[in-house]
């Protein structure tokens, strides 16, 4: 596939979960972060899981665990926790970060040099963010910040890791999505019935909104993501993360007859011009580090800056792999939303 392409399908992710908060607030129980985690990340793993008919092998179960947790165990509360404890879109604007960290990950993990260049757009798109999420506010909470700048750094070291260990020879993108989503929402499950006590009752629109969380916006979007790991850097992965607050805006504009300013439309244009030119460098496609882990995927990391592992294409094992009442903690506001 192309490499336009494939950026293209990628930013369906984001732009996915920038809907969370309207699907959230409008068809979800309220003050429910967990459980709605958790009826994300569990069933569409199980779906992937029947899907791609494989199962980790060796030290894939504990890389398995370690993506989960990085990508959907430890983001999910800890970015509920942001959410509670932040005014405005200070969670969005910290979560805006993403890309600086995973441009510095990438050199210390992947031995992928910075340039300044990537620095500069990763500066502007958290720029434009912020002018399109960030509200006044008073004194900040410091929990709340520590807990916004965990998730991204959770998030940041689970997209460097996807990248770094690649996949299992004869694996697709569908099983490894699998394997995360049902070792994160396994790490989530205690949590939420600790927290939260036992599952509410939910009516029709309850399950629908549910079915889409669980279907479109996590096995879909999550299946698109990690697939692009694999085929681009793991830099131009992350500058489509600001897709998501920018979705989010347009839908509070469009569905929840939330305004515009001229200052908005300002930070939109200038983060939507970062994420376009967070995809302009070198290539990201791979050739060669195809299914292989280790050793032999970080030399192919290393020989070819940009490459991923591989073009996505299924191999003989994988069979079938052809966000307060109006404030829902899993998402913030429209115009104060947190990447996923």
């Amino acid at each position: 596939m192309k490499r336009s392409a494939t950026v293209l399908l990628t930013a369906l992710a984001p732009v996915s979960w920038g809907t969370t908060y309207a699907v959230t607030t409008g068809f979800l129980p309220q003050d429910r972060p967990l459980f709605t985690a958790l009826t994300r990340a569990l069933p569409a793993g199980l779906a992937l899981l029947a899907l791609a008919r494989v199962l980790p092998r060796g030290a894939w179960w504990w890389r398995s665990a370690v993506l989960g947790a990085l990508n959907i165990g430890a983001f999910f509360p800890l970015l509920f926790l942001s959410a509670y404890r932040l005014p405005g879109g200070t969670a969005a604007v910290v979560g805006s970060v993403g890309p600086l960290l995973v441009i510095g990950l990438s050199a210390l993990l992947l031995g992928r040099r910075p340039t300044a260049r990537a620095l500069v757009v990763g500066v502007v798109a958290a720029f434009g963010v912020s002018l399109v999420v960030l509200r006044a506010a008073g004194a900040l909470d410091a929990v709340g910040v520590l807990a916004a700048f965990a998730s991204t750094a959770s998030m940041s070291t689970g997209t460097v890791l996807t990248q770094k260990w690649g996949r299992p020879e004869g694996v697709g993108p569908l099983a490894l999505t699998g394997w995360q989503l049902t070792a994160g929402g396994l790490l989530i499950a205690p949590l939420a019935l600790l927290a939260e006590g036992a599952p509410p009752a939910l009516d029709a629109r309850a399950v629908g909104g549910y079915l889409y969380l669980a279907l479109a916006n996590t096995a879909v979007a999550y299946w698109l993501w990690f697939r692009s790991i694999g085929q681009l850097t793991a830099t131009q992965v992350t500058f489509l993360g600001p897709l998501s607050p920018l979705t989010a805006a347009i839908v509070g504009w469009a569905a929840l007859d939330e305004t515009l300013t001229p200052l908005q439309l300002t930070g939109m244009a200038l983060a939507f011009g970062a994420t376009v030119a967070g995809q302009l460098g070198r290539s990201g496609s791979g050739s060669g580090n195809r299914g292989r882990t280790g050793a032999g995927a970080r030399t192919g990391a290393r020989a070819v800056a940009g490459e991923g592992h591989g073009d996505g294409r299924a191999g003989p094992l994988d069979r079938r792999d052809t966000d307060g009442p109006r404030r829902h903690p899993d998402h913030t506001p429209p115009t104060e939303h947190l990447t996923t």
